[in-house]
């Protein structure tokens, strides 16, 4: 004689919502809602005057960074050219702001995206003559770092760290093999990734695991953001001179 066992209604995590959702990464999809509003700017513009007053004003122009119009350093990765540049970049954005947002907290990725936007800029400035605009090179930035956060973590995190590091580094090369293509600023994305990777180096979070009374361990960062935060201001300083010094660059006519 046998009897069936009672199966049990299987429990799931209830659906998060929206606003959940974006509490856990304010970063994050904070960036993505501000580049929103400026390319609804840019759909406004060319609707009502014709002209896309937003990309004349803030693309990255070399003769003009070097004429003193010093916003258009960091104005171009808020910028994009048409819907389908728009969407690759936010959804990007979406698939990798979170990893690391999750290990950075958000004051510290915020600063970073914007650094590593601004890294990608004058390197295009330095080596490359033509326009550019879009968000590619803070988004490479965010790649380099994490890359960059699981290599000095691969002993914390094992060999799921050192699995997912080579993962990022081939999809790294592999999009700067597609960045190859006539029309694309690859040295933009070449300046982001080294800016990220760098950055992080110098003020990303550095866990390390403390034992508690149970006898397990925790990771605690030994590099909080309340105290690695002038090092952000150092890098801003050291960025600044570099920008400075790829106006004489021979790509500024």
């Amino acid at each position: 004689m046998t009897t069936d066992a009672v199966q049990q209604p299987a429990t799931s995590r209830p659906p998060q919502s929206l606003r959940h959702t974006i509490g856990r990464f304010p970063a994050t999809y904070g960036l993505i809602g501000a580049t929103l509003v400026v390319f609804l700017l840019q759909l406004a513009s060319t609707q009502l005057l014709g002209v896309d007053l937003v990309l004349g004003l803030g693309a990255k122009i070399n003769e003009a960074i070097a004429a003193g119009e010093i916003w258009r350093l960091l104005s171009p990765i808020f910028i994009h050219v048409g819907l389908i540049h728009f969407f690759v970049n936010m959804y990007s954005l979406y698939a990798i702001g979170p990893a690391v947002e999750r290990f950075f907290e958000p004051q510290r990725m915020l600063v970073l995206y914007l650094l590593s936007g601004f890294g990608g800029v004058v390197m295009s400035m330095a080596f490359s003559a033509n326009p550019s605009v879009g968000a590619s090179g803070a988004i490479f930035g965010l790649l380099g770092a994490l890359g960059m956060f699981l290599f000095r973590h691969r002993h914390t995190f094992g060999r799921a760290a050192t699995f997912q590091f080579r993962q990022i580094v081939l999809v790294a090369l592999l999009n700067l093999g597609l960045g190859l293509v006539p029309g694309i600023d690859n040295w933009g994305h070449v300046g982001g990734l080294i800016a990220g990777a760098g950055l992080t180096a110098v003020f990303g979070p550095n866990l390390e695991p403390v034992w508690g009374e149970e006898s397990l361990p925790r990771l605690v960062d030994s590099r909080p953001w309340k105290t690695a935060w002038p090092k952000a201001v150092t890098a801003l300083v050291i960025l600044s001179a570099l920008a400075l010094a790829a106006t004489m660059s021979p790509f500024v006519r």
